[in-house]
């Protein structure tokens, strides 16, 4: 007979003090978002209904949309992104991608997966794509769908032409796909205005909420072209069709993430409480302290000033400084924790949501600074810290 295992508290494994996560994510999530994940209601029933039409309405406002195809998925954002993709997306049908690193990148993948006829274009520079760019490879075939996004994680590099990218693809009858992961409620983005057609976000990084639930908004352009696909969806639980039963006619789907839907109830409160313009505000402020505390310090930014990501920054790695090692230590020693990246020399400090608290960026830029003096890595903290305060 097979004996249990022993014993195994969580507390073997997680320290004490909880750490600081100021990596790309996830992040720190507020008290009332942390409650409330601690809930379970039934999935159905009215209650939760209750709860999906005020997730659905403070979802529309963080959006900034009039649509009520508003979806929550039971999955991280790359599901959000395969909602998207897998609905939209069939044998014969066009897309251009627009990978910018890694995460964009990940577009073409569930692209060809379904049977997508999969272009890419690809800038290996680390600059935004323009528009001009974009219309030469969009006058070469008849499109269906462009996949855009705002910001790439991978590299701290945001597309500062995606209003006009996307416009551009609208007067084309080419439907745009966004990725708003980390951006949505941290910079400006009007679904409506700039015409995108599906945005995408991710619970556990700007709205500051829990991973694992994320968010999906379909323009009635988009949905239309859903409604008449003849092709049925490969995935039974990303079938948009199938998910706005639940989401919209109270119908049931799978037994839905509840405990999840109410963190995410109560990030998005908090958003509608704070505000839009001052949301955006406080996190560009938070993010030019902190660039400015860390080019004081003696580090170099990854991605220049304009193109430069407010919600992701990614640094210059120094020669000789192992990422991992660093990291590390600035786990072990200060409880901080940051990221690395996908192959490229440089780390990542999150700004997204909780993150970009003062008491946050102070004690990260700390840590930052002590840990790459241990390396050898001769920083003027003193002077970074000044900056910070200024």
């Amino acid at each position: 007979m097979i004996k249990p295992p022993k014993d195994l508290p969580l507390a073997d494994i997680i320290p004490d003090e909880p750490l600081l996560l100021m990596g790309a994510g996830p992040v720190p999530i507020p008290n009332v978002v942390s409650q409330a994940n601690g809930v379970v209601i039934n999935h159905l029933g009215d209650t939760m209904n209750q709860v999906i039409d005020r997730v659905k309405l403070m979802a529309a406002y963080t959006f900034q949309t009039k649509s009520e195809k508003i979806l929550g998925i039971s999955g991280p954002a790359s599901a959000a992104m395969e909602m998207a993709i897998t609905n939209l997306i069939w044998p014969g049908r066009k897309i251009l991608v627009l990978k910018m690193g890694t995460f964009s990148g990940r577009f073409a993948e569930m692209a060809a997966a379904v049977g997508g006829d999969v272009t890419i274009l690809e800038n290996k520079e680390f600059l935004p794509f323009t528009k001009e760019e974009v219309e030469i490879e969009l006058n070469k075939k008849d499109y269906d769908v462009i996949t855009i996004t705002q910001g790439e994680t991978s590299c701290g590099l945001k597309n500062i032409h995606l209003k006009e990218i996307a416009a551009l693809a609208h007067s084309k009858n080419v439907l745009s796909i966004v990725d708003a992961v980390c951006t949505l409620s941290t910079m400006e983005l009007a679904m409506d205005d700039w015409k995108l057609d599906v945005v995408v976000t991710g619970g556990q990084k700007g709205l500051s909420s829990i991973p694992g639930v994320s968010l999906i908004a379909f323009s009635e352009q988009a949905w239309e072209v859903i409604q008449r696909r003849e092709v049925p969806c490969p995935h039974w639980c990303l079938d948009a069709k199938r998910a706005h039963g639940f989401w919209q006619d109270k119908k049931y789907h799978y037994t839905a993430p509840v405990p999840g839907i109410l963190a995410l109830h109560e990030a998005l409160r908090l958003i509608c409480q704070e505000s839009l313009e001052e949301r955006f505000e406080r996190h560009l402020s938070s993010s030019k302290a902190l660039q400015k505390g860390v080019e004081s310090m003696g580090l170099e930014l990854f991605i220049p000033e304009e193109y430069r990501l407010n919600s992701v920054l990614a640094i210059k790695l120094p020669v000789g400084i192992d990422s991992h090692k660093l990291i590390d230590h600035m786990v072990k020693a200060y409880y901080v924790e940051i990221s690395g990246a996908f192959g490229l020399d440089i780390i990542r400090i999150g700004q997204m949501g909780q993150q970009c608290r003062p008491q946050n960026i102070i004690r990260a830029l700390y840590a930052l600074g002590m840990s790459f003096k241990l390396f050898g890595k001769n920083l003027d903290l003193a002077a970074g810290m000044a900056a910070l305060e200024q």
